[in-house]
């Protein structure tokens, strides 16, 4: 019984970017002296787990943000952990509650006398003692939960595949120039001119205080491939080893009444999701997938990145050589990308991959037909009996 299923989706992306915060990302490749663009796995990971979600109709579980006084410095944001979120089950978790324990002590050190700042006293100590060994279990500990899924960034194929051009951009209104839009101009003191004096400025000249030019900004083309490694050892399976514990007790035995079955898998004891839970979430995980798409506050310029080729396979290897490029030696270095069926990976090619790649397998069911690929392997594992 295999325990990963591998998958490669090949995209086209047109004229578009993945980022806002300071334009579109990208790294400098050394071999071809080229800037590729990208989008980071854990933007990918977060649309995948967030199409997940909303699939199956479930909001994305609340956090708790900490933040420190005075400089109001960020803290840790402190997640449920709880598996019965959709995007916790699948996304992964982390809980630093040790951290907040030590917070504790650290300000009730701040806080004595300069007296006492470098030992507390013997009544403080005994205090912080007594709250430790009364601390529940669980509670005190770190909680951590190693995401299923493991997700590269969606990259250049090739690096001669795709390309990175810069776009001016303008806030204009000049083309009404009727519209009595308010101009405000500013001395070096700050001072607001009177529209005379604003009239005098632009006496003699062309310039326009109705245009204002922006920041220039990136723009991503080209071809890009995405992979995702599914663990399904502990894709539906949450450890209860309390010595690097997933789970509180009091989880764990909310868990267990709800239907959560004692089972071992690779890493030792564990609870696996009810089969209804189960059943229901495979078609969302497969959908998810191969149909994602960047929806969040950092993506901008629509682009379809519309999927041109997905490669399944439980052997790694396999989709390296299923969606690939061939360097093409002339006088000027090309790359050529191949669509490979006999390498091991089931491969599946839709209409518009036609357009890029030379291919006699495209179909117009591609994508359904990987869905239900990915069903037939997700189904198909023993999850309640791994060992």
């Amino acid at each position: 019984m295999k325990s990963f299923i591998y998958l490669r989706g090949l995209r086209h992306v047109d004229h578009s970017v993945f980022c806002v915060t300071e334009g579109q990302k990208y790294f400098w490749d050394p071999m071809f002296d080229r800037s590729m663009p990208y989008s980071s796995g854990q933007q990918v990971k977060r649309s995948i787990i967030e199409s997940i979600s909303e699939q199956l109709e479930q909001e994305r579980s609340p956090v708790s943000f900490v933040w420190k006084t005075r400089k109001l410095e960020e803290g840790e944001v402190l997640s449920l952990c709880d598996p019965q979120y959709y995007d916790q089950l699948f996304g992964g978790w982390m809980h630093t509650a040790q951290k907040e324990e030590e917070e504790k002590k650290t300000n009730k050190k701040k806080n004595n006398s300069s007296k006492e700042q470098d030992e507390l006293s013997e009544m403080d100590e005994a205090n912080i003692q007594e709250e430790d060994a009364n601390a529940v279990p669980g509670k005190s500990r770190t909680l951590k939960r190693r995401s299923p899924f493991s997700i590269s960034a969606m990259r250049p194929l090739h690096p001669l595949l795709s390309g990175l051009s810069s776009e001016n951009m303008t806030f204009d209104r000049s083309d009404k120039p009727q519209i009595p839009n308010k101009i405000i101009v500013r001395d070096s003191e700050g001072k607001q001119l009177t529209q005379s004096e604003i009239d005098d400025l632009l006496s003699g000249t062309d310039r326009s205080v109705l245009r204002k030019w922006l920041k220039p900004a990136k723009r991503a083309t080209g071809l890009f491939v995405y992979d995702v490694a599914i663990d399904l050892r502990t894709l539906f399976a949450v450890s209860t080893n309390q010595l690097e514990p997933e789970l509180s007790k009091e989880k764990i035995s909310e868990l267990i009444d709800k239907g959560w079955s004692k089972k071992i898998n690779a890493f030792g004891e564990c609870l696996v999701v009810p089969k209804e839970i189960r059943d229901k979430a495979i078609p969302a995980i497969a959908k998810a997938l191969i149909n994602w798409r960047i929806t969040s506050n950092q993506s901008r310029t629509f682009s379809l990145m519309e999927t041109l080729a997905v490669a399944i396979s439980q052997s790694a290897n396999a989709l390296a050589g299923a969606i690939r490029a061939k360097l093409i030696e002339d006088e000027d270095k090309k790359a050529k990308p191949i669509i490979d069926e006999t390498v091991g990976a089931d491969v599946f090619v839709t209409l518009p991959c036609a357009a890029y790649i030379v291919t006699e397998i495209e179909s117009s069911t591609a994508l359904i037909d990987a869905e239900q690929k990915l069903k037939e392997l997700m189904m198909a594992f023993d999850y309640e009996n791994q060992v």
